[in-house]
């Protein structure tokens, strides 16, 4: 550092402490002479200044006790920077906070802080009728809606004894509509995971195909997203005209999109380097956490319920479980590739499967809505079945309104049914006081469990890796705080 060494009057009124009120010593502002003293510390060691000359003036050179411990805390083995990471961070994929402590650039320790988008969804279902609840429930994990909708109804069904009655249509209806979601669930995770990565053309070519799954839920369900569409008992209605040739036309389409995606990422350099041999968590660590979904088959285990326990019928569909043996980000990614692979070939035997037939339970205590039709003004009951309600029969006016507005009553008791989500096993434990609303919905979430994973993953690793881990895990924080 230079400085001019001339001197005025206001250098001497600074020194000898004049009206000015700064009382700065010589030697401030760069200005002074070889004591450094500065702010009327006077002859302070700490503050010594020397200073050597050169071709462009005085070069002055601090030393003194504290600057000496100031540098010696940077030698130190044990320094610690604790670093928070969120509540907003973009590579959270919600409001997840993460506190890291760190060493240099490599994370020490990881501790996770969540709660802030909790909604009290679980709470507010004891305040509803059966049906009602489904509406709470398909926006806790928002990503993938239908599957909550569908372990809770389930349970709903195995509590009220008809769950052989739901007619066939309807169960092949779920499994397509699930797997469609699923197939959708991945592109988002390998959208933002690319974006967070830095490769945008990945997060455009994953968000381009959703659109395509999101307008095939809209034409079936009315909706894109929290479509409410699978009701205990069955569905809310039947396909509409046009849908199962939108669907052909995508499954035709979508095994193309799937190989450039390996050609666009699985060989490019520094894709692998982000996520190859990052973020390792084996087999052993998986079970000891809990783990389940990719996460678990990515590290060699072909855990899927949709397997091991199945429901809906999937053990009458053929499908392939994948899994990989690294256990790091990189196998994670592969399996949910090849995921939306196996995802596309139950789609397409359940279009075989399909035959005429009911949605709904024929129990009309619990069939509800009843016969709905898509107007200009979104889903409704159709004019038909109000005409009927309302012009000629009294009766299923009353029986309606009572279903709509009390509910039907589920005998008392308990049960616990999970099913295989696009992050792992997703459970409900239901309780029933024989009332006409839930005693108690507890919710198994998948990014829940998966998220307490994180230290392990990100733990002796680098802050860069951090993003890598969270992103590979694909936790949604509305499951997780609900």
């Amino acid at each position: 550092m230079t400085t001019n060494t001339s001197t005025s009057s206001t250098t001497d009124d600074l020194t000898t402490g004049a009206p000015n009120g700064t009382g700065a010593p010589d030697g401030a502002n760069g200005v002074g002479g070889p004591t450094g003293t500065v702010g009327g510390l006077g002859e302070h060691p700490a503050y010594e200044a020397g200073f050597t000359e050169s071709a462009n003036g005085r070069v002055y050179t601090v030393t003194g006790s504290d600057w000496e411990q100031i540098l010696g805390v940077g030698e130190e083995e044990n320094e610690r920077i604790v670093v928070n990471m969120g509540p907003q961070h973009p590579s959270t994929h919600g409001v997840l906070r993460l506190v890291l402590e760190i060493e240099g650039e490599t994370v020490t320790e990881t501790r996770l802080v969540i709660g802030y988008l909790h909604t009290g969804i679980e709470k507010s279902c004891e305040y509803r009728t059966w049906t009602q609840a489904v509406t709470f429930l398909t926006r806790a994990d928002y990503l993938s809606p239908l599957f909550n909708e569908a372990a809770y109804c389930l349970s709903v069904e195995r509590l009220l004894g008809i769950t052989e009655q739901v007619p066939e249509r309807a169960t092949v209806i779920r499994v397509m509509v699930m797997e469609l979601q699923r197939i959708a669930s991945h592109l988002v995770w390998l959208a933002t995971g690319g974006m967070e990565l830095g490769a945008t053309t990945a997060m455009i070519f994953g968000f381009r195909e959703r659109e395509k799954v999101l307008d095939l839920l809209e034409l079936i369900t009315g909706l894109r997203m929290n479509h409410a569409y699978i009701r205990p008992g069955g569905l809310a209605q039947d396909l509409p005209d046009g849908a199962e040739r939108a669907i052909r036309a995508f499954l035709a389409d979508m095994p193309k999109r799937i190989r450039e995606y390996h050609a666009l990422l699985t060989g490019q350099p520094v894709w692998k380097a982000r996520m190859v041999d990052v973020n390792v968590l084996d087999a052993a660590g998986c079970i000891a956490l809990g783990t389940t979904g990719p996460v678990l088959r990515a590290a060699g285990l072909p855990w899927d319920l949709r397997k091991t326990m199945p429901y809906c019928g999937y053990e009458t569909y053929e499908f392939d479980v994948p899994t990989a043996l690294e256990g790091d980000s990189f196998a994670r990614y592969l399996v949910r590739l090849e995921e939306m692979g196996e995802s596309l070939k139950i789609v397409d035997q359940c279009l075989d499967r399909l035959r005429p037939g009911p949605v709904m339970v024929a129990d009309k205590k619990i069939a509800w809505p009843s016969q709905l039709s898509v107007g200009s003004d979104g889903t409704g009951n159709s004019l038909a079945y109000i005409r009927k309600i309302m012009g000629t029969s009294m009766e299923a006016l009353i029986h309606h309104f009572k279903l709509v507005t009390e509910g039907f009553r589920v005998p008392a008791g308990q049960v616990y049914t999970q099913i295989e989500s696009p992050r792992g096993e997703l459970g409900y434990h239901v309780v029933s006081d024989g009332g006409t609303r839930p005693f108690r919905v507890h919710v198994r979430d998948p990014s829940f469990v998966n998220l307490q994973a994180v230290p392990a993953l990100t733990e002796g690793g680098q802050v860069a890796d951090v993003i890598v881990g969270v992103a590979s895990v694909d936790p949604v924080l509305g499951g997780v705080d609900r």
